[in-house]
């Protein structure tokens, strides 16, 4: 059974609620017939002007019959989320006026539909770029007690069943904190050891990378990796999880043994944690283009709540998947 199909098995078993806040983007549309034939999710919310939704619906010959639409400006919900989006922004100093103007917007309706438990899970970003996908999750949603950034994991389907856990890897952070400090990077650890057990079913073994294996280079940028590392292993004991390595040394045995003798982690790894996003990054992509791995994300970790962006680019498939992922995290 391939991954995608290991998430919509889960996602079906766990009959959620889902909220696609880019009610009128033709994939968006596509996805959501998609999903409810599957039984992916057990209600799936289309947000925005009805009349337009159903206009692009008809445009792109989509029957979106089952879906439950959503118009933020006719909205039961109307006050209520502008209160509590009041609330949640007083500090800042706006106006119960701009409360209900902001609220409004497809993003921040699907946000505090999904802050008030009405929905499960939220998928945006075929329309939205990643910021405003996570400037919404972050004024809304919030990051869980103790988490005071969210980063992304992507899960990387490698064709030989060798690597990782049966060919699948958690690469962290490939797409949200470019240069994460000491204490951000011990939150991505942590939080991309949890995706591991999510995701994959297994026990993390998670490997800080860097250009040194045990001190075989000195750098302030591996001073960093090395203070994240005792940060996470005083915060959690439980998760096993060694660094700095190298690569190889964190994912081929007998390299790990010759550099790292004596690491639990090193040759073992299937959470791999990149120091910053530029290495993150072009990690995953020549993971992706020159191994021909499968990248199914990004995931967004540490919010309150599951919530996820999508690339612009992204095919019904992508969101299909990436809605799945999202509800079994409820």
């Amino acid at each position: 059974m391939t991954f995608p199909e290991i998430m919509i098995n889960k996602a079906i078993s766990m009959k959620k609620k889902l909220v696609l806040p880019e009610g009128t983007e033709p994939r968006m549309l596509a996805a959501a017939r998609i999903i409810l034939d599957k039984k992916i999710a057990s209600e799936v919310f289309l947000v925005g002007v009805t009349e337009d939704i159903k206009k692009t619906a008809k445009e792109n010959n989509v029957d979106i019959s089952g879906c439950t639409l959503i118009d933020p400006s006719t909205s039961e919900y109307q006050k209520d989320f502008a209160e509590e989006y009041f609330e949640l922004r007083k500090h800042k100093k706006i106006s119960m006026k701009l409360a209900e103007k902001i609220v409004k917007t497809p993003l921040s309706w699907g946000a505090m539909m999904l802050r008030k438990g009405i929905v499960d899970g939220m998928v945006a970003g075929a329309e939205n770029s990643t910021g405003n996908v996570l400037i919404a999750s972050f004024t809304i949603i919030k990051t869980k007690p103790g988490i005071k950034s969210a980063s992304s994991s992507f899960i990387m389907t490698m064709k030989d069943g060798k690597w990782g856990v049966n060919g699948n890897f958690v690469f962290s952070d490939c797409a949200t904190i470019p240069d994460p400090t000491a204490q951000e990077l011990a939150e991505i650890a942590i939080a991309s050891s949890d995706t591991c057990k999510t995701f994959l079913g297994a026990d993390p073994i998670t490997a800080m990378l860097s250009f040194s294996t045990k001190g075989s280079s000195r750098h302030p940028n591996i001073d960093k990796v090395k203070e994240a590392l005792a940060i996470v292993q005083g915060k959690r004991p439980d998760i096993n999880i060694d660094g700095e390595l190298q690569l190889d040394a964190a994912i081929i045995g007998s390299i790990g043994e010759k550099k790292a003798p004596g690491s639990k982690v090193a040759g073992k790894a299937n959470v791999l944690i990149f120091p910053d996003l530029q290495s993150g990054n072009i990690g995953y992509k020549l993971t992706q283009r020159l191994a021909g791995a499968d990248a199914w994300g990004p995931i967004l970790q540490g919010f309150a709540k599951p919530v996820s962006d999508l690339s612009r680019g992204c095919s019904i498939e992508d969101i299909v998947v990436t809605s799945a992922m999202t509800l079994i995290q409820a």
